[in-house]
């Protein structure tokens, strides 16, 4: 039985606590005995010495008969004090001096239990005086002495057999303990373990699920919520799978529809050239039409792979970045009918030098910019989109702002959720959900500091320093 089980650290527990109590019995057990045995002592010294003061006044007892009286009594002297007289009536010669007295007439538990293991820790073999009060009140008091060998000797045996005793005692209790915990706990406990390992090797089989079975409360309760969780973790598994199947059918169809969709695109571009009026003035519907379904299929294609690829970081002119994504925008702009509605103004120093991904973040900003640019043109009115930058001591800090219309409530409520926080007719609610998992490999954060009548602006924060010391940082 290893004591790293519970089994066995209960046992050991068990034992340790039974030995405790047998201790705090076995010291006072042993202290009664001691007492028990000195008075003893007191009361066959006393019908000892009964002999002597029955016989007549003229007569004396033999030597022998004293010695044989002293030694039925095992005391070397008897002396009783009768109306205050103080009587040698038994005596003999002491091996040594008297080394302590002891008056067992002020008895006290402590004192006697102490008394009780210096007697037992001293091997020596010493004379003690022993006082106490006649038997049937024949005096005032009676005294004796005797050697302390047979008094220890006694004492360790009757200990022994204490001992003895508590040992069977402790093995049988603690068998008895272990029996009943290994009936009551260990065996409910071993069968939710074989429940949640069977569990695990195959978590989608609903016949699985743990019954809840036990009769003690505690771990009925615990077999219960158990129970509840593998059957909500089933459940989730096997809408997960169904997910990933429909994930899979979707990243397919649209990755098809992507390609078919590129070309549509280019023959559309073509009608721009026809001869017929009315087809050179649907065509640039019809182009920017495809061109959405196009980022649509190109964003869920996105969204669908298991995780962005880390950044590569690099340092790189963040201003020529800004100034390349506000230039395709413009082209944009140069091909729809009528005036441009938007002016973008870049606020960014020259000479700020950035360390991120140059791709990633030219797709992040993209994003916002795009946004910011639809948003305008879908209010009818012109408006202006700013990118600026600013750095501290420890990040980069880069705002995208516009004067559109602003974001509606829903908008800001499911901002960076998919599939929900789109504005835009034909939108999927993807492009900000992807930049946020963008910035956040970098370590850093997309926020949103506002969005009102007056405009909206977006803030990417960026740690400065390596891409681990970020990551361990956050």
């Amino acid at each position: 039985m290893s004591i790293d089980t519970l089994t066995g650290r209960f046992a050991a527990l068990t034992l340790l606590f039974v030995a405790l109590a047998e201790l705090f019995v076995l010291i006072p057990a042993v202290s009664n005995f001691r007492t028990d045995y000195l008075q003893t002592r007191l009361e066959k010294a006393q019908i000892a010495s009964l002999a002597l003061l029955a016989a007549p006044e003229d007569e004396s007892i033999t030597a022998d008969l004293e010695s044989e009286l002293l030694a039925n009594a095992g005391v070397y002297n008897v002396v009783l004090r009768r109306d205050d007289v103080r009587q040698l009536v038994l005596s003999s010669p002491l091996p040594g001096p008297v080394a302590a007295t002891h008056d067992l007439r002020q008895r006290s538990t402590l004192r006697s239990a102490l008394a009780a293991l210096r007697q037992l820790a001293d091997r020596r073999d010493e004379v003690i005086r022993v006082i106490g009060a006649p038997v049937n009140h024949a005096g005032q008091l009676i005294e004796i002495t005797l050697s302390t060998g047979p008094l220890r000797h006694a004492m360790v045996e009757y200990g022994l057999r204490v001992l003895i005793g508590s040992a069977v005692l402790i093995a049988l209790t603690a068998a008895l303990l272990n029996l009943a915990a290994q009936r009551l706990i260990l065996k409910p406990i071993r069968r939710v373990i074989r429940h949640m390992a069977s569990y695990s090797a195959a978590p989608e089989d609903a016949r699985l699920i743990i019954k809840p079975a036990a009769r003690i409360t505690e771990l009925r309760e615990a077999e219960s919520a158990l129970a509840s969780m593998q059957t909500t973790l089933t459940q989730a598994l096997k809408q997960k799978e169904r997910l990933a199947g429909l994930g899979q059918a979707v990243a397919k169809i649209s990755h098809d529809l992507r390609n078919i969709l590129t070309t549509s695109q280019i023959f559309a571009d073509r009608l721009e050239d026809s001869a017929d009026p009315a087809v050179r003035r649907a065509a640039p519907k019809l182009v920017n039409s495809i061109s959405r379904a196009v980022n649509l299929c190109e964003t869920t294609l996105a969204f669908g792979k298991a995780e962005e690829p880390p950044p590569t970081l690099s340092r790189f002119d963040l201003r020529g970045l800004a100034d390349d994504i506000t230039e395709a925008e413009l082209l944009l702009l140069d091909r729809a009918a009528g005036p441009p509605l938007v002016d973008f103004v870049t606020d960014i120093s020259p000479n700020l030098v950035i360390r991120a991904d140059r791709d990633q973040l030219h797709r992040v900003l993209s994003n916002l910019i795009r946004n910011a640019r639809q948003a305008i043109e879908a209010s009818g009115r012109p408006g202006t989109i700013e990118i600026a930058a600013t750095e501290t001591d420890h990040d980069w800090q880069i705002r995208v702002g516009d004067s559109g219309p602003g974001l509606p409530q829903k908008a800001r409520d499911f901002l960076f959720q998919p599939f929900t926080s789109t504005t835009r007719k034909g939108g999927s609610g993807l492009g900000l959900v992807i930049a946020a998992d963008l910035v956040r490999g970098h370590g850093g954060r997309l926020e949103l500091l506002r969005s009102d009548e007056n405009g909206t602006e977006f803030c990417i924060t960026l740690p400065r320093g390596s891409l681990g010391e970020n990551l361990a940082e956050g």
